[in-house]
């Protein structure tokens, strides 16, 4: 059947102006099914619980569920490839940590991090803790670098493996101080038993991890390492009061693929702030030492970059491979 010019001029503008309109009125929609909130560390850790929390939260919201997958493996180098080979719909998403900037910096991966996920929201930063066996006489973070200088490479300092969070602050850490600590990396799991046991001294462990031994006296804190104390420690001083400009912290976000709709990841970024602008919600995160991290996608890219500069620095510096 022939369409007479008219008529089909007026279908082809129609048809034309559908792309225009179609990711929005998708983002007034979705979600329309489960959205799969991929983690890479895998269950009962920190980065698990934050995506619990922020995935019941929208799926309250939302009215749909957002099914948190743990993917664990390569320091969440798993998790996020498998999130930026995924089809940018905003039904995969990935929690991004601190860890991905290091990656981003330390690895040579099979995707680009920066290029491939797209920032959707930041969710919460939290601290580390500056701790120690109570076989160390140091009682502050000055006397420790005495202590350190005084017995140079003798004093061994944990980490959760090569490259991890908890590593590359202490890399930071001995930089800045000017002191020779021996690095002992561990699987994450085994840390706390290796320093409680004393086989290590110096550990710059995540908090939520770290603060029930440090509560009990099993575990001294030295200090915290973000430029503000910790309402869960707030006793304890912050590392920086010794060496200015010293921070390390562990903070949590969504990402998306990299074509995902600049309108779903809108959609998505303002559903986030919702969620943690929620008392009970800032309460379940204060809980755990965290403070909410709220702003927009361009925000939340810019901390992505920036640490991700910072931490290549701090690999570089310290030849780690």
């Amino acid at each position: 059947m022939k369409l007479p010019r008219r008529q089909f001029l007026h279908l082809a503008a129609a048809v034309a102006a559908l792309p225009a309109v179609s990711p929005l009125a998708s983002a007034q929609s979705y979600p329309t099914r489960p959205v799969h909130l991929i983690e890479g560390f895998g269950a009962g850790g920190a980065p698990d619980i934050v995506a619990r929390l922020i995935g019941q939260s929208l799926s309250e919201q939302l009215g749909q569920s957002f099914v948190v997958e743990n993917r664990s493996g390569a320091t969440s180098n798993i998790a996020a490839e498998a999130v930026a080979r995924a089809s940018p719909d905003g039904y995969t998403l990935l929690l991004i940590t601190t860890a991905n900037s290091v990656n981003a910096a330390m690895f040579k991966l099979n995707f680009d991090f920066i290029r491939d996920i797209a920032p959707v929201a930041s969710i919460v930063r939290m601290p580390l803790v500056m701790e120690v066996h109570p076989s160390v006489s140091a009682r502050t973070v000055a006397e420790f670098i005495a202590y350190a200088k005084a017995n140079p490479g003798k004093i061994n300092m944990a980490s959760a493996g090569t490259g991890s969070l908890t590593h590359v602050a202490g890399e930071m850490f001995k930089t800045m101080a000017g002191v020779d600590l021996f690095h002992v990396p561990y699987r994450g799991s085994q840390v706390f038993p290796a320093l409680l046991a004393g086989d290590v001294h110096v550990y710059f462990g995540p908090l939520l991890s770290s603060i029930e031994y440090v509560r009990a006296g099993k575990l001294r804190a030295l200090a915290v390492t973000t430029t503000m104390r910790s309402d869960a420690l707030p006793d304890v001083p912050v590392l920086s009061d010794t060496l200015p400009d010293y921070e390390a912290s562990a903070w949590f976000g969504i990402g998306a693929p990299k074509s995902t709709p600049a309108e779903l990841i809108d959609r998505l970024n303002k559903e986030v702030n919702v969620s943690i602008a929620e008392p009970k919600f800032k309460a379940r995160l204060a809980n755990l030492g965290g403070t909410v991290l709220a702003g927009s996608p361009a925000d939340f890219a810019k901390l992505i970059s920036d640490e991700t500069k910072k931490w290549g620095k701090v690999i570089l510096a310290a030849n780690i491979k």
